[in-house]
């Protein structure tokens, strides 16, 4: 019993000391340049619907602010370490023809539950490129119950798309550890509970900072919160 104590003792005193040096890493991703407008969606009948009016592609999803949407920032460094994954699963939703969220983030091995909101059938197409993530193709009715996806291998913007409406697509970049977020609507982002040292703060966008071409920021984090924002400039 004594040894048992101990050992609950250890551990308590380590999350409390854990919790005492980690930070967190936030920051807002504004986008320098005009972007190009973006164009309407030819959606079938059906699908036009349920819409008051035509609906746009997503590119760059920013405010009158300049702050950018669908940004996906992660860290880079020693204290990056691969961890299970969270049971909390992540949604991806199919309503009005539309995948909702256009960009979303998981962990491996983290749940991805498909949802179909809408009144017709979709088929729900994963794309994956990396080696290790399964192709998947899977219809889903109206209001059936949810596909269930997870992926063992790091990717970024793993495509989703559906096949029956071809201008629905989806993109999930997949980590392997916990740090990474993405951005709002207002281009804000928050990385809870870093561990102390030296990162780089990694910045992917599909249009303005695609792959091969991300754009990085040194931080340090100790003991309190780090802001770092970051600007991206249209292509």
């Amino acid at each position: 019993m004594k040894n048992q104590a101990r050992w609950i003792a250890f551990l308590t005193l380590s999350v409390a000391l854990h919790s005492a040096t980690a930070a967190d890493v936030t920051g807002t991703i504004t986008l320098k340049g005009t972007p190009p407008p973006e164009k309407d969606i030819p959606m079938d009948a059906n699908c036009g619907k349920l819409h008051a009016g035509p609906v746009k592609t997503r590119f760059y999803a920013v405010n009158d602010k300049a702050q950018l949407a669908d940004v996906v920032v992660s860290l880079k460094g020693a204290g990056v370490k691969a961890s299970g994954a969270p049971a909390t699963p992540v949604v991806l939703d199919q309503v009005g023809c539309e995948y909702v969220p256009y960009v979303a983030a998981v962990q491996a091995g983290q749940k991805l539950l498909v949802k179909n909101s809408d009144p017709f059938m979709h088929n729900v197409h994963a794309l994956p490129a990396a080696a290790g993530n399964k192709e998947a193709n899977k219809a889903q009715m109206p209001k059936a119950p949810d596909l269930e996806f997870a992926f063992a291998t790091p990717e970024p913007f793993l495509k989703f798309k559906c096949d029956v409406h071809p201008w629905m697509f989806s993109y999930v970049s997949v980590f392997d550890h916990p740090y990474f977020a993405v951005t709002g609507k207002d281009g804000s982002f928050k990385i809870a509970n870093v561990p102390p040292g030296k990162y780089t703060l990694e910045v992917l966008h599909r249009k303005a900072a695609p792959i091969g071409a991300a754009v990085t920021k040194e931080i340090e984090v100790k003991d309190q919160s780090v802001t770092a924002d970051v600007v991206l400039e249209v292509k």
